[in-house]
């Protein structure tokens, strides 16, 4: 499969920036859109070079898929692409139920098909930079809020939380966490009801390690940022900018001369990033290399239960607590 063709399925949003990347990449075709909406689905693919379809139908004409479609629509479509033999990059979560997902996954292992999650933060140059750079992690700390969105069905927690909670899984060495504690609330009126608007959770880890997660979807301002603790210093990631600050403190609080305030020393490294490549280029080479068995797939398919086993349990906990 020396250039495969691609199908993308849904071109709304995210979907629109998959097409971007995937038909400028010389390494593979975007091929095919797919679309119930003529008007969007044609001008994208004509954008393109690519065919227009309203729905997926016979896949012998593409070598793979990316499911970019609405939360909520992934769970059937993602299972006709399975069915039909063909590996899946599907944006995340794969769906918004943990026993969806866990079937789409078990349908994918068994037929023997690559199946890759877009949980994009992993190809963030920052983040790929600070887990090189990690040793003993003991804390981590994650704030993701956004201004509300009503083209946003599915809570928060599905939304927003699953990047920083498979983050703070991958700061941990790939441990799953193995006790919850949540806050859940749901504020706009506009919101589906049970679909939250906030969640801050605190995850506990077998090592002793924890991590506090915080996701709104009722902010002023985008924020994006991740801190991670070890013993000697601190490792602070700003996922926007994608920079990386870190801080070694070397002398304790003092008293300035006047008396008036304190002071503290650090040294503060800025290190060199990894990559300056845009995260979704990143995240494509990795599934192109998936699909030509280049990447362990079974330790791919792996990696993506452990952040949403994790979302189901906060949220289940949160329900029963109300």
């Amino acid at each position: 499969m020396s250039t495969p063709k691609i199908a993308l399925v849904g071109v709304g949003s995210m979907g629109s920036l998959h097409a971007r990347v995937t038909g400028q990449s010389e390494r593979c075709e975007l091929a095919r859109i797919v679309d119930p909406r003529q008007d969007v689905g044609q001008q994208v693919a004509e954008l393109y070079g690519a065919a227009w379809t309203p729905e997926i139908g016979d896949l012998s004409d593409v070598d793979a898929v990316i499911l970019a479609s609405a939360t909520e629509t992934h769970y059937g479509l993602a299972l006709e692409v399975l069915n039909q033999g063909k590996p899946l990059l599907v944006e995340k979560p794969v769906c918004a139920d943990l026993a969806q997902t866990e079937e789409v996954l078990a349908l994918a292992a068994q037929r023997g098909l690559p199946i890759m999650c877009g949980l994009l933060e992993r190809y963030n140059p920052a983040v790929m930079t600070a887990l090189d750079l990690l040793t003993e992690p003991v804390y981590v700390s994650a704030v993701r809020h956004s201004p509300y969105a009503p083209r946003i069905r599915t809570g928060v927690a599905w939304d927003l939380l699953v990047h920083d909670v498979d983050l703070a899984i991958r700061c941990m060495g790939g441990a799953e966490p193995n006790n919850f504690s949540a806050g859940v609330g749901q504020f706009h009126p506009d919101s589906v009801p049970g679909a939250e608007d906030v969640v801050n959770t605190l995850l506990g880890f077998p090592s002793g390690a924890i991590a506090s997660v915080s996701a709104s979807r009722i902010g002023q301002r985008k924020i994006r940022t991740l801190s991670i603790t070890e013993l000697d210093r601190l490792i602070e990631v700003d996922l926007l900018t994608r920079n990386i600050t870190i801080y070694h403190h070397v002398s304790q609080d003092a008293a300035t001369p006047d008396g008036r305030g304190y002071r503290q020393q650090a040294i503060i490294e800025i290190p060199e990033l990894v990559t300056a490549r845009e995260p979704l280029a990143t995240q494509l080479d990795r599934f192109l290399e998936l699909i030509a068995g280049k990447v362990d797939a079974d330790a791919e398919r792996a990696s993506i239960l452990p952040s949403h086993r994790a979302v189901a349990s906060v949220r289940a906990q949160s329900t029963a607590a109300r």
